[in-house]
């Protein structure tokens, strides 16, 4: 006789008939969770990678590929700063972190740099968690190049492999973002400083996982030779990252604090959400599948049946902003035009409903902004008969 399936089991099930029977899934990444903190409000995305299905395929597929992604040119840009910022034992990392992050901690010099090698993800991630512990049991600092952590995300493990984190003699823990942007007199690109925050948001959380059971262990870093009890406090995950890119227009690396707990906690509310996305699949027709290899038609159907809220800032997080932004833009959704725009019109969601409320044909007048369009309207108007009785002088 067959056990019965757990709930757990069974939602593993559906998303594996979600993918197609034949396709594996595709790991979430870091990029991926930051992007969902990015759009908290798009079920198709939360749905699409706690399947996870290949969103790069399946805009291929449907007639939309992607752009989305790094060039070859910025990923080897990329490797060889990373190499030069890590460079002599992370010594030039180090400092940075010292001066930013902990000025009043003795210097950086002679830090520990463990090996982190392990065959597997498993193992790699249990490597890293016993390199943590030693280092906050040794006290002094330690860098950490590539470790791998887990984060629990929709009953499965997403495996994750910030630049470098970094142990201060103190024992708490410090995320390292290493990009190949520049900081222009201490400035960067607001929107990639964003990105950064909240893929260093997610590394923060996956952290904070290790943490958590460091401190439950008998024999945690805080006991100090006491009997074991369990409650030992877990090491200290700080909520200020490090954001090392060039200094201006040179390969020299410089460095900037970032707070991140407002990222950090729109991503624990996504991590929630993509929990419960057994809901979003209850509401799906029967035999939905986002396999590839479907017709068109059929692919296209199962993809426009899960709710989208597309804006333009998909355009640089998602592999389905280009089919998205086709049909936001056929539909005539405001959201095409900005998240921004879209919270100002309040309950009109379609640019026919902002231009018949502009022409005085629906909407109510108290609306602020209904009565703010019909008064846009008005002006224009003003402005084009101007415009046509100095053109007839």
């Amino acid at each position: 006789m067959p056990l019965p399936r757990t709930r757990g089991t069974a939602l593993r099930q559906r998303l594996a008939d979600l993918r197609g029977p034949s396709v594996p899934p595709k790991p979430l990444d870091a990029r991926a969770l930051a992007a969902l903190a990015a759009n908290p409000g798009c079920r198709r995305r939360a749905l699409l990678d706690g399947a996870g299905v290949d969103k790069a395929a399946l805009a291929g597929a449907l007639g939309a590929p992607s752009a989305f992604g790094q060039s070859q040119f910025a990923f080897v840009r990329g490797n060889a700063f990373e190499a030069r910022v890590k460079a002599d034992g992370g010594a030039e990392l180090l400092r940075l972190v010292h001066e930013k992050l902990d000025p009043g901690a003795d210097a950086p010099a002679g830090a520990r740099v463990p090996d982190l090698t392990a065959a597997g993800p498993e193992g790699r991630t249990a490597r890293t968690a016993l390199a943590l512990r030693e280092a906050v049991q040794e006290g002094g600092w330690t860098l950490l190049d590539h470790p791998l952590l887990a984060l629990p995300v929709a009953g499965s493990l997403a495996f994750l492999e910030p630049d470098a984190v970094v142990v201060h003699p103190d024992g708490s823990w410090t995320v390292v973002e290493i990009k190949s942007f520049p900081m222009l007199d201490g400035a960067a690109d607001p929107a990639k400083v964003g990105a950064a925050a909240r893929q260093s948001a997610v590394y923060v959380l996956a952290l904070e996982e290790v943490a958590a059971r460091l401190g439950a262990e008998p024999d945690g870093p805080d006991a100090e030779g006491s009997a074991p009890d369990g409650d030992a406090a877990p090491p200290v995950v700080r909520h200020r990252v490090l954001l090392v890119c060039p200094k201006d227009f040179s390969n020299l690396p410089t460095a900037s604090a970032l707070d991140v707990r407002k990222q950090r906690a729109v991503t624990r509310r996504q991590l929630t959400r993509l929990v419960r996305i057994e809901e979003i699949a209850d509401g799906l027709p029967q035999g939905t599948c986002f396999a590839p290899d479907l017709p068109r038609q059929e692919l296209t159907s199962a993809v426009e049946s899960v709710p989208a809220t597309y804006a333009p800032e998909c355009l640089a997080a998602c592999e389905l902003a280009f089919h998205c932004r086709d049909h936001a833009r056929a539909e005539g959704a405001v959201t095409s035009f900005g998240r921004s725009l879209r919270a100002e019109l309040g309950g009109l969601t379609t640019v026919d409903e902002v231009l018949a409320a502009a022409h005085g044909t629906v909407g109510d007048p108290d609306d602020p902004a209904v009565a703010a369009l019909r008064r846009a309207a008005e002006l224009r108007a003003e402005a084009l008969a101007g415009r046509e009785d100095a053109v007839c002088r």
